[in-house]
């Protein structure tokens, strides 16, 4: 016993700087889990039908995104790509202050941004964590849209807005950034690693809307 005391004096204590940056990572955690999960407090059936309706859906058309190879462009070929070409245009406008780089990534950028201000809307607006975790399955699938355009940046076969392919124009958006920044050798990597990050963006989407949902059933009345 005496020697636990002895040897407890020279025990290392915890400096005041780890102290404050374990209670600034601690804070961190429950900022987000404050926005993330327990903003939701939702306790209504019908809600929550709606809410595994869409999670079953999302979950169903995602599999096919998951499970399809890059180089198919199912995702270019997806009812939302349709969704995702207005915002792409628009992107292009909104980006025309900032010179012809940020003008042709604009489009990209544009298609992206979209979702990414749906779920900040859902987040900090209407306080839907739900309609976050949905939004953020958009911006996954929105990253894996873009992939095939990357990935065509040196063969520039796909079919482009106007009916033709990049072949036949001057080129198109990701030919010319990538050419722009002399990495049109590495397109097939950088599509790959898009796309690989909207499949990992896409599968948090469901970790997250699953835990929302399971806490959501927690709370319904017996």
């Amino acid at each position: 016993m005496k020697c636990g005391i002895i040897f407890a004096k020279y025990r290392p204590l915890a400096s005041p700087q780890r102290q404050q940056e374990s209670q600034n990572s601690s804070r961190w955690v429950s900022l987000a889990k404050e926005w993330l999960v327990d903003s939701d407090t939702s306790t209504d059936s019908l809600t929550f039908a709606g809410r595994v309706a869409v999670f079953l859906l999302l979950l169903w058309w995602g599999r096919a995104f998951l499970f399809t190879p890059l180089e198919t462009n199912y995702t270019g070929e997806s009812f939302l790509h349709m969704i995702n070409l207005p915002f792409h245009e628009a992107g292009h406008l909104l980006f025309i202050p900032l010179g012809r780089f940020m003008t042709i990534l604009g489009g990209s950028l544009g298609q992206i941004l979209m979702p990414l201000v749906c779920l900040a809307t859902f987040l900090i607006k209407t306080r839907d964590p739900f309609g976050a975790s949905v939004a953020l399955w958009w911006t996954a699938e929105s990253f894996m849209d873009i992939a095939p355009y990357i990935n065509d940046a040196r063969a520039m076969d796909l079919m482009l807005l106007g009916g033709v392919t990049g072949k036949e124009t001057d080129g198109h958006d990701w030919n010319n950034i990538l050419t722009m920044l002399d990495w049109l050798e590495y397109d097939h990597r950088l599509a790959h690693l898009t796309y690989n990050l909207g499949i990992l963006l896409m599968l948090a989407s469901f970790a997250w809307g699953g835990l929302l949902l399971l806490k959501h059933y927690r709370r319904l009345s017996p």
